[in-house]
């Protein structure tokens, strides 16, 4: 039996890879996946890439699918929210969130609008935060560095966050990218994870476009109670849950 394809956002990897895994030993069923920035993943799927489950970290790639014609179903089927994290020093050990982006001599860095949807996600941050910000503080899209997931980005290496990575490298002093990789990124004694407010933040709905009927039963899988347990694991919300 063929592998059943899957591509998807690479801030899945630590839900989908043991979510996956379980589902395999449990159906017998052999399933391939392949990471990367959702954008660049919709971009094959429509040079004609094989897939038959896309898992998108917003829901537009995956609309625009259908839209096209190139998947039958869409649905939403997890939730995460931005964080910044910081490269700890004088200028950062003590600034909340909008006081890092203010800060004009820290640079800011992000993944790639258009290619990957934590940098649409970070741009629309930026609107909220230039609307707080004192006149003049507020050019947050010409400050920041896109420098992970486009087409031409930095590689990050394998086994490193990208937010952790790009901070100890010196390439920027805070970095936007998702909540659920805090808990990790707390681990490292050099770097100090900074929330943002619900009421200012960006919440990412994630969303499964389904491509060919077999991949019906892992989407159903995905979205039971025991797919809802390692998207938690993970730091994701499941559809449904309280944001809190």
């Amino acid at each position: 039996m063929s592998p059943l394809i899957v591509l998807a956002a690479g801030s899945l990897r630590p839900a989908l890879t043991p979510l996956l895994a379980h589902y395999r030993a449990v159906t017998g069923l052999p399933v391939r996946v392949d990471f990367g920035p959702a954008g660049l993943l919709r971009q094959r799927i429509e040079a004609g890439a094989p897939c038959d489950l896309f898992a998108s970290a917003n829901t537009e790639h995956a609309a625009r699918l259908r839209a096209q014609g190139l998947a039958f179903d869409v649905r939403p089927f997890a939730r995460n929210r931005l964080c910044l994290t910081a490269r700890r020093g004088a200028r950062t050990d003590h600034a909340d969130w909008l006081a890092l982006l203010g800060n004009p001599e820290l640079a800011i860095g992000t993944s790639t609008p258009g290619c990957d949807p934590s940098g649409d996600y970070a741009w629309q941050l930026f609107d909220t935060a230039a609307s707080l910000l004192p006149a003049g503080a507020g050019d947050l899209k010409r400050r920041a560095r896109p420098l992970v997931g486009g087409t031409d980005t930095l590689p990050v290496p394998a086994g490193e966050l990208a937010a952790g990575w790009i901070l100890r490298q010196g390439l920027a002093d805070v970095f936007i990218g998702y909540a659920h990789y805090a808990a990790k990124l707390e681990q490292d004694p050099q770097l100090r994870v900074v929330a943002i407010p619900d009421e200012y933040n960006v919440f990412a709905t994630y969303a499964l476009a389904l491509r060919s009927p077999r991949a019906g039963a892992l989407a159903d899988f995905i979205l039971s109670a025991p797919g809802r347990h390692f998207l938690r694991k993970a730091g994701f919300l499941a559809i449904g849950d309280p944001i809190r």
